[in-house]
Order: structure tokens, then C-alpha cells, then sequence
């Protein structure tokens, strides 16, 4: 399991319709029964054997983030490895401060991505899409503000495996995932899969990690200031999400605007 895939190339983009699943030494399904029997962090090492220079891990500086940007903090040569951040321009005051206290803590090789349109521009074009009620705005939202920024900064640093945080037991969506799956041209891995809420407590306890701010406040998730809010009797964990109206922003799913988001 130490054969890396070749670097990307000027003629092959990575979002292209191409099979990424070919880039692993092994066929998929074998990979997913393989990394089922590693603990995460071994996945996260395995992913960096594997692809090196072209992988990257995606974080929110959420309530949970804390976890894997441990890991990469401990794995060896995990300095090096790009750690994405979309800053969608309307984080709550509390997420900045908290990406600012793990970014020195962690020594992070943070690579922040933002939309290419101001959110002051985007709010004079299209009005503030979160409170219009309507799905078709807040997917059009998401896609502006996460899903294009994203997709640029994976092209920019020719990712061909990604992790993030994602659990199975945070959405629908979310429980029909395996640890690996290939999405727009890329491999999309998920260390925490099977994570449950008291797994990540629990591993932040034992390693002494910072809580999220919001966390003590009632939020078990949190995203843009607009959107969030903590949980109560009518709304828990990703439902409390722009009013329960959508649960995925698009990052986490295949296709295109449009096709899922």
C-alpha cells in the first residue's frame, strides 16, 4: 500500500470526468474494507502516503473541527500538508477567533478560500439569500459562497484526495457515505465516518483541545452567523442549519449546481 499516484499534469484537471478511483493502488471497494480496519488517524496517514502533495484537508474551524487538525498536527510531515478553509465572509466573530487560536496552535499550512464576489456585492446583486425562505436561494447561497471557492482552490493546488470531517450520523446524506468515495474528479475521504458525537468529545477531552466558543452556548454545529443557531426542542444538530431547509451545502455531494446542492 505505498505506491503513490503521479503528480497531475498540465493536460488532466482534476475535476475532469475522469475514473480518480484508478489512482489508488488497490480497487475502491478493497481500499473501503482496508481503511475500515485503521483508526483515523492511520486513515489520514494512509491518504498522505498515497497521494502526498496532492492531498489536502478541508476544515470550518467548527464545533468539531479541533479533532482531525489534531491529527494532521501529530502525523508525521503533517505540516506540509494543505489544510483548505472557506471563509464564506459571514462567520460568526467567535469561528474567526477560534480558526486564529488553532491556526498558532497547530502550526497550520492554512490556505483560506473565499468567493470571488464581495458578500456586499453579492447582497446589492441578489439581495440577502438566506432570508428569502427559498431553497433555490440558499443553494444558490451555498454555491457562491462555498461550493465555487472550494472547487477553485482544489483546481489551484491540483488536489486528487481530500479529507474532511463529515460523520454519517450528521445528515441523511451523510449516512449513506463510505470512508472513501469519488466526487467531481476527486477522491473524497471521511477519517470520522463512523464518529459519534461523544467520540469526538471525548477524544478533545483526552487530548486537551479547545472547544468552539459557540459550543457552551448551545451549538453542536455552527456555520454562518445568519444561519446557525443552537439547539432547542424544535431543531437539532444540522437541522438548526438555515432554518432546517437544507442540510448539505453541495461540498459533500456529486455533481454540479443543480444536481444536488
Amino acid at each position: 500500500m505505498t505506491n503513490k499516484p503521479q503528480s497531475q499534469t498540465s493536460e488532466t484537471k482534476p475535476n475532469e470526468e475522469v475514473d480518480i478511483s484508478t489512482k489508488l493502488p488497490i480497487p475502491i471497494q478493497e481500499a473501503r474494507i482496508y481503511l475500515s480496519n485503521l483508526r483515523a488517524e492511520e486513515r489520514l496517514a494512509w491518504a498522505y502516503e498515497q497521494f502526498d502533495a496532492n492531498f489536502v484537508l478541508t476544515t470550518s474551524f467548527g464545533i468539531q473541527s479541533a479533532v482531525l487538525l489534531h491529527m494532521i498536527h501529530m502525523l508525521k510531515g503533517g505540516s506540509k500538508i494543505p489544510v483548505i478553509w472557506i471563509d464564506t465572509g459571514y462567520l460568526p466573530a467567535e469561528t474567526y477567533c477560534y480558526a486564529e487560536k488553532l491556526n498558532n496552535k497547530f502550526d497550520l499550512n492554512l490556505k483560506v478560500t473565499q468567493s470571488a464576489i464581495s458578500p456586499a456585492r453579492m447582497e446589492a446583486l441578489y439581495g440577502k439569500l438566506w432570508e428569502t425562505n427559498s431553497v433555490e436561494d440558499i443553494e444558490k447561497y451555498h454555491f457562491l459562497r462555498k461550493v465555487e471557492p472550494l472547487e477553485k482552490a482544489l483546481n489551484d493546488l491540483t488536489v486528487q484526495c481530500w479529507a474532511s470531517g463529515v460523520r454519517g450520523s450528521q445528515t441523511d446524506h451523510r449516512r449513506s457515505m463510505n470512508l472513501i468515495d469519488p466526487i467531481n474528479g476527486r477522491l473524497s475521504l471521511r477519517p470520522l465516518l463512523e464518529w459519534t458525537q461523544k467520540d469526538v468529545f471525548y477524544y478533545m477531552q483526552k487530548n486537551g483541545l479547545p472547544q468552539h466558543p459557540l459550543f457552551k452556548k448551545g451549538y453542536s454545529t455552527v456555520g454562518d452567523w445568519h444561519s446557525s443557531s443552537p439547539e432547542g426542542n424544535a431543531a437539532q444538530g444540522r437541522n438548526t442549519r438555515f432554518k432546517g431547509l437544507k442540510q448539505e451545502c453541495g461540498i459533500h455531494v456529486q455533481g454540479t449546481f443543480g444536481e444536488g446542492i
